[in-house]
């Protein structure tokens, strides 16, 4: 029997779980800080699945792969960028084996860091950017792309429009809001949720979303604007594990999982239809949304 597509399976009643942090992960395993995090998919390829494991071991749906950073611009920085294509069907393949063929793999794509608004890209060198991606993060056995942390409209939409033209993948988006000083939620571009929703689904995509930058109090009010923006769509959410707090220098995110297990039923009224975790969040953050997620069906 042929494996549901993520709208599929949303769409007859589920709430999915998605994995956590995999950068703070990435650390702890070891990786210096300034080192490429998609390098470690070919010179420590152990670790990067073991991260991949430990998700699904927690009880995780889906499941992202080691490619955050994956655009040529951005591996530039390392000298790698002919190395575009090798690494990012690397970081699939890894994700696609610690996945099985009952998960999916909602191979990541980040912000490339230019913006056509300060002259740094056009429009047409974002979509090639993305292009040359997530071809191969689909040759390496991806099921969606995960288009995450964005927060300008034209560049989610280039993500987005070169999954839909180059790929069978599904297309999930999520922008990354902060709450300003008048309680409104804005990217760092002045992006509101609705605004984001409502861009997203025109462009293509499956499934829209919020990621990074608040917990999951803050992250129920996300998901409700972005509902009322879009009465039908999928919505995903992975919050970070609180608020993070500055202690010596280090950013330290404090919310246990039972704390964020305990905002699960609340976020899924709200309307979220996938949640999960960003940054601080761990396996065990993941294992506790799974109990809460099941605990919505009894």
């Amino acid at each position: 029997m042929q494996k549901q597509s993520i709208v599929q399976a949303v769409k007859s009643g589920r709430v999915l779980v998605a994995d956590g942090a995999w950068g703070t992960f990435l650390q702890k395993k070891g990786m210096p800080p300034g080192e490429c995090p998609e390098l470690w998919c070919v010179t420590h390829r152990t670790d990067v699945l073991d991260i991949a494991r430990s998700y699904i071991a927690a009880g995780a749906d889906m499941i992202k792969s080691d490619s955050f950073g994956g655009t040529r611009c951005k591996l530039e920085y390392f000298n790698l960028a002919e190395r575009t294509s090798e690494l990012n069907q690397a970081a699939a393949e890894i994700s696609r084996e610690a996945a099985g063929s009952d998960k999916w793999v909602m191979a990541s794509a980040g912000p490339t860091g230019l913006m056509t608004a300060t002259g740094d890209v056009t429009e047409e060198e974002l979509y090639n950017f993305f292009k040359e991606q997530v071809v191969a993060l689909a040759a390496g056995g991806a099921d969606a792309i995960c288009i995450e942390t964005f927060s300008a409209l034209d560049e989610a939409v280039a993500a987005i429009r070169a999954t839909r033209d180059n790929t069978a993948c599904e297309a999930l988006c999520t922008f990354t809001f902060e709450r300003t000083v008048k309680g409104e939620y804005r990217t760092m571009m002045g992006v509101s949720p609705a605004e984001a929703a409502k861009a997203c689904l025109a462009a293509g995509a499956h499934v829209i979303g919020a990621n990074c930058g608040n917990g999951m109090e803050r992250m129920i009010e996300i998901a409700k604007q972005m509902r009322k923006a879009a009465p039908a769509a999928p919505i995903m959410v992975n919050a970070n594990a609180g608020l993070p707090k500055n202690v010596n220098g280090v950013d330290l995110f404090p919310e246990t999982p039972a704390e964020m297990a305990g905002r699960v039923a609340a976020l899924v009224a709200a309307g979220a239809n996938i949640v999960g975790g960003c940054c601080g969040t761990t396996p065990a953050h993941i294992a506790a949304i799974k109990q809460a997620v099941v605990g919505l069906k009894q």
